[in-house]
């Protein structure tokens, strides 16, 4: 007889416009102005923006010069990742005195496990009101959260009305909640995925939910597995605390594939993304890594361990395009997807050691 799932208490706190409304919490001349936070220049994108700025459709991760298209008035701010980080040891530290189980997603969200909480609150929602009023008060930020049975509808809830909301999926609920839903809601279902299951039909978390996993899996190999379960509800991936971070790594797969000179404006903005959330981490990254997927899905990755650790976006781009001039391929060669990555991570006060090193084909850790 199959045992009866546990029911968890899962909450997804997600702070709103964290870097943008702290910048706006500190200087209060920048209340109610469209904040783009981010270094200007060709080379630059958004790291974040304040909901006055995402009225002209200025978005995270965006080419700055093209958010300053799109808003000039829009007032560009430096980001200050030393001060962000301090306030979110603050918002962890509201966190703890509810629970111990906290799983960190980057400095401006985090997962709980409330199932038992340390103040003994009757239920989950009553422990997300009171931090998300903790927050308010003694941080004067705002932050939305989800409550649910697990991680992956708790993450959907958070974002459900943002900003500066609440949003419970009870157990009862989860498919009535679900099937309605685009794909392109699920988590990890990115702009090709998506566009993938467009194709073959598929334009709701419903249409998923009607196909057998055999045909899930002729589609979407491995993640066919996965994609059936979460069309259930199903995800009993746990909160994890204190995890130990290996790697920090973002990629793009192209609509096109593109030749390898053409990659420089994704590795600028994967390079942005990958620090961005670097910042999450209370430890260095000794070790750089370049991924290439080719349009014949051959895996290629460089790496570099410089002498000392990367102490800025500026020269983690720079590593990253000259770990792509280290590949040596014809010039026809047409590639399908691009990555960086931070590995090799280690306590700041053991980031001393020079040991630079040049590996070609390392094995990258986000392969």
């Amino acid at each position: 007889m199959e045992e009866p799932r546990t029911v968890r208490k899962i909450v997804h706190v997600d702070m709103d416009a964290f870097y943008a409304s702290v910048e706006q919490r500190d200087n209060p001349k920048l209340r109610g102005r469209p904040v783009v936070v981010a270094w200007r220049g060709n080379r630059s994108v958004v790291c974040a923006a304040s909901y006055e700025a995402r009225r002209y459709g200025i978005r995270s991760a965006m080419p700055a010069v093209r958010a300053e298209r799109l808003c000039p008035e829009a007032i560009f701010i430096p980001p200050d990742f030393v001060r962000y980080k301090a306030v979110s040891i603050s918002v962890r530290e509201i966190f703890r005195r509810h629970t111990d189980l906290i799983e960190p997603l980057s400095l401006d969200e985090a997962y709980l496990d409330v199932t038992k909480n340390k103040l003994e609150l009757p239920t989950a929602t009553r422990v997300a009101k009171m931090i998300r009023e903790q927050i308010r008060q003694e941080l004067n930020l705002t932050a939305s959260a989800g409550v649910a049975p697990n991680k992956f509808l708790a993450k959907i809830a958070s974002d459900w009305k943002k900003p500066d909301s609440l949003f419970v999926i009870q157990p009862h609920q989860v498919q009535s909640f679900l099937l309605p839903l685009p794909v392109g809601r699920i988590p990890g279902v990115g702009r090709v995925t998506e566009n993938r299951m467009n194709a073959v039909g598929i334009g709701t978390v419903g249409d998923l939910y009607t196909l057998e996993l055999s045909t899930l899996e002729n589609h979407f190999g491995s993640y066919g597995l996965r994609l059936y379960q979460l069309a259930r509800g199903i995800d009993d991936n746990p909160v994890v605390a204190n995890r130990v971070c290996k790697s920090i790594s973002a990629e793009d797969t192209f609509p096109e594939d593109i030749p390898l000179m053409d990659t420089e404006p994704q590795i600028r903005r994967l390079s942005e993304k990958v620090w961005k959330a670097s910042h999450a981490n209370a430890r260095s990254a000794r070790t750089v890594v370049l991924k290439l997927k080719t349009k014949e899905f051959t895996i290629l990755t460089r790496s570099l361990t410089p002498p000392a650790p990367t102490a800025s976006c500026e020269e983690l781009t720079s590593i990253a395009l000259t770990l792509r001039e280290r590949v040596d391929v014809r010039r026809t060669q047409l590639f399908r997807l691009v990555g960086v990555g931070l590995s090799n991570f280690q306590d700041v006060e053991e980031a001393g050691s020079p040991n630079p090193q040049l590996k070609s084909d390392q094995q990258s850790d986000f392969e």
